[in-house]
């Protein structure tokens, strides 16, 4: 455990702890089989074509980590085992960390199946200082994960705590006081900045500028001369300042599903299979949740791994099946891309709740009939499982490799408990 310690008392005013689970879909993997724990493992398909959602802290010397082609991996750390994911599992997994998280703050703000910021602010009589806090909240998700770690960081605003927690990984505390945040934060690299990609650290060290502490001493006109009010952003961080709140009411702003193919795709007829499969699997994901979108985009991976986006408003809100498929369907005209394609997605955004009496549809011929048809799926899905229904005209086909995890819960009981 790191504290920075400060030159006097410490001011506290406000208390943002970020938690972060270790290597976690790995860690999961580990758990659940003990012949992996202490073995580099691969979370992801054990295609080629895919990529690593997590590597294990075993095979992370290798230089192997998330986001990475899974070939690519393998030959940096050809002793890895290959281990699919399963997301039911550590959405499982999750939801007890997050009723753990509940425990200590009635503010807690998911960021992802196996992160969350949590408001502490006035919490000292209960858990103590923030050491304090930060060893019974480890403890606490250790005992109820059966032996998962997570590493926190503590400090005065929620960027200061995410760059804290990801200090002293794994199984990490690092606690920095309010006042000693922009001293702390000096030494870092740019590529803690939010917002700081690799183009972007690129263009920062064009500028000499390659540590939070050398963007700090710019001055914030200089940085708005150079970047614009990326420049202001960053200047912000540098000093550690975050105003935001932990939004502890953040729900999903969007739905989606992403199928990595075991071939690339390029007739239209390719794609818009898989298109019908995405926005059938968002469909089903709202009408569980008694959710319905206001617009619809379309994600295109090349063969190169450059992502081509398109999306649309819906005239009315919805989570009918069909009609997200359409919209789907019509965005590809504005493709101006030949392909092939390596991957297909569909997304559901600007997500509220269904209305009780839904308007109808008196332009959308068989809006009825299409209504019964997409319940009738869901009930028999969700009693058989999503492989015991398939369109005839689907059957021959069997390209699709796997659906992306998408970390989309964001405290959604229905889902996750």
């Amino acid at each position: 455990m790191e504290r920075v310690l400060s030159g006097h008392a410490d001011p506290w005013a406000r208390v943002v702890a970020h938690a972060d689970m270790d290597a976690f879909y790995a860690a999961v993997e580990q758990l659940d089989d003990p012949g992996l724990r202490g073995r580099p493992i691969l979370v992801g398909p054990k295609s080629g074509r895919g990529v690593v959602l997590t590597a294990s802290y075993e095979a992370r010397p290798a230089r192997v980590g998330s986001g990475m082609p899974i070939a690519l991996a393998r030959r940096r750390c050809p002793d890895a085992i290959i281990v699919p994911p399963r997301f039911e599992r550590y959405s499982e997994i999750s939801a007890k960390i997050m009723a753990v998280f509940a425990d200590f703050s009635p503010a807690v703000e998911p960021i992802s199946l196996d992160e969350a910021f949590l408001e502490m602010t006035g919490s000292g009589h209960i858990f103590g200082p923030p050491e304090s806090f930060g060893h019974r909240l480890k403890t606490a998700v250790r005992d109820a994960t059966g032996g998962l770690t997570v590493s926190v960081g503590v400090s005065g605003t929620k960027y200061v705590a995410k760059v804290a927690s990801g200090y002293h990984k794994p199984d990490g505390l690092t606690v920095v006081p309010p006042e000693t945040a922009q001293a702390w934060l000096a030494p870092q690299p740019v590529a803690v900045l939010w917002g700081a990609g690799p183009k972007t650290q690129q263009k920062l060290a064009k500028l000499g500028l390659r540590t939070v502490g050398d963007v700090a001493a710019w001055g914030e006109d200089r940085l708005a001369d150079a970047l614009g009010r990326t420049g202001r952003h960053f200047y912000a961080l540098a000093l550690g300042k975050d105003p935001r709140p932990v939004a502890s009411s953040r729900q999903a702003k969007s739905l989606s599903c992403e199928r990595t193919l075991r071939e690339d795709v390029k007739r239209t007829d390719e794609i818009c299979f898989h298109l019908r499969k995405a926005a059938e699997d968002v469909a089903r994901r709202l009408r569980r949740r008694a959710t319905v979108a206001r617009g619809v985009r379309v994600k295109l991976k090349r063969s190169d791994f450059q992502v081509l986006t398109r999306q649309r408003r819906l005239p009315d809100p919805t989570c009918a099946s069909e009609t997200l498929y359409r919209c789907a369907e019509s965005l590809l005209a504005e493709f101006d891309d030949p392909g092939p394609f390596r991957l297909i997605g569909v997304t559901a955004y600007d997500l509220e709740t269904a209305p009780d009496e839904p308007q109808l549809d008196l332009l959308t011929a068989g809006n009825e009939r299409s209504d019964r048809l997409d319940r009738m799926l869901d009930e028999v899905i969700e009693r058989f499982g999503p492989g015991a229904v398939r369109r005839a005209r689907d059957l021959q086909r069997g390209t699709v490799l796997d659906s992306g995890v998408t970390l989309d819960f964001l405290k959604d009981d229905s889902e996750n408990r």
